[in-house]
């Protein structure tokens, strides 16, 4: 049975140093999280604290009801019902791969037809039946991965974790191994952390991510929440690479749309919370999907480069009302660097203000002249 991980305010300090700090999430019985961040901001950290392999320094872990670490306890690893999937697999190079399979079942006392059964449904659910007497030197790294995967399998954890799987693998094994962790979820209904730096990866298989950045967990949302509607500007620019642009804020239009004025233009965008006075400064999240090239309108840009990607060339432009920034769009046809031409935003993400509503006001001669056009 799936079981709920409930983490309370758990640190972890090495040499004087906070690797992870303060951080609370609970995480549902049978659901999928990732913990999303660049290397060293503390997810590989966190991981091994919910697998027992690291103590706590301060705060509470628990397993449902049942407390597994605090700072004055700690249940051992072979105790906690928890498989993990590590980023180098971590086979037995001497053992086949059904030794390696029924190697934690082994360790359980597991002998005899149940563990023939198990290992062998668990290798039929990867796609493994017939490898059994394989050594992992004769697999591929999808298998090889794969093989992990059926000895979580085999396990029937109520826990699995997973460290950065598929960091070893070629881009075409990924994909294949993205719809495998989907069915392997969908089947065991177990409570799964996946710890990646790839946001394609958290953003396909992921129920929920913890973005994850200097030991501290800054936002907690389903994918499309995360891309779409960020919280914070840390987090919109590390998903989908979101350029920030300052804009005025000049009236509300309805609960979820805003006008602004941004580049010496007016457009529409999306809002999730104003300032409780306008017109105000705001922050504007802009990606290459919320920019496009047009015949008039918009706001006049320089192209940088050009970069052809097939199915569309990827442009780096840069406003003439803002010198110096770089934004990205995508277009149709490749365009001549230094070439002069119009863009248009639509469907951009004004991010909440960081003060709960109260900001300073624009004066409003100046709003008119951000305004203009």
């Amino acid at each position: 049975m799936a079981s709920p991980i409930h983490l309370q305010a758990v640190s972890k300090f090495f040499s004087g140093q906070a690797v992870v700090n303060a951080v609370s999430l609970d995480i549902a019985a049978g659901e999928f999280v990732a913990l999303l961040g660049p290397s060293g901001c503390g997810k590989t950290t966190l991981l091994r604290m919910i697998a027992g392999f690291e103590t706590l320094s301060s705060g509470q872990l628990q397993f449902g009801d049942q407390l597994v670490a605090d700072r004055s306890f700690h249940l051992v690893p072979e105790k906690r019902n928890v498989a993990i999937v590590f980023q180098s697999y971590a086979l037995w190079p001497h053992m086949t791969v059904g030794e390696n399979v029924g190697y934690p079942l082994r360790v359980r006392s597991i002998a005899g037809a149940e563990r023939a059964s198990r290992v062998a449904t668990a290798l039929a659910e990867v796609d493994l039946t017939g490898f059994e007497a394989r050594r992992p030197a004769d697999l591929s790294g999808g298998q090889r991965q794969r093989v992990a995967l059926a000895r979580c399998f085999a396990m029937e954890p109520s826990i699995v974790l997973l460290d950065e799987p598929l960091a070893n693998l070629d881009i075409h094994l990924r994909a294949s191994m993205e719809e495998t962790f989907r069915r392997f979820h969908a089947r065991t209904g177990a409570t799964m952390v996946y710890v990646t730096h790839d946001q394609s990866e958290a953003m396909a298989m992921a129920d929920r991510i913890a973005v994850m950045d200097k030991g501290r967990i800054l936002e907690v949302a389903s994918p499309a929440d995360l891309y779409t509607s960020p919280r914070t500007e840390a987090v919109a620019r590390f998903v989908g690479h979101g350029r920030i642009v300052d804009c005025s804020i000049m009236e509300r239009v309805d609960q979820k749309t805003a006008r602004v004025a941004v580049f010496g233009m007016q457009t529409l965008v999306r809002h999730g919370g104003l300032p409780s006075v306008l017109p105000a400064t705001g922050r504007l999240c802009l990606r290459a999907e919320n920019l496009a090239a047009i015949e008039s309108g918009g706001f006049e840009a320089r192209v940088v480069s050009s970069t052809f990607k097939g199915a569309h060339s990827l442009l780096v432009v840069e406003p003439t009302a803002a010198p110096g920034l770089a934004l990205s769009l995508h277009a149709s046809m490749p365009a001549t660097p230094g070439a002069i031409m119009r863009v248009a935003v639509s469907n951009g993400w004004l991010l909440p203000p960081p003060d709960g509503g109260i900001t300073a006001t624009l004066d409003r001669a100046a709003a008119s002249v951000l305004a203009f056009a």
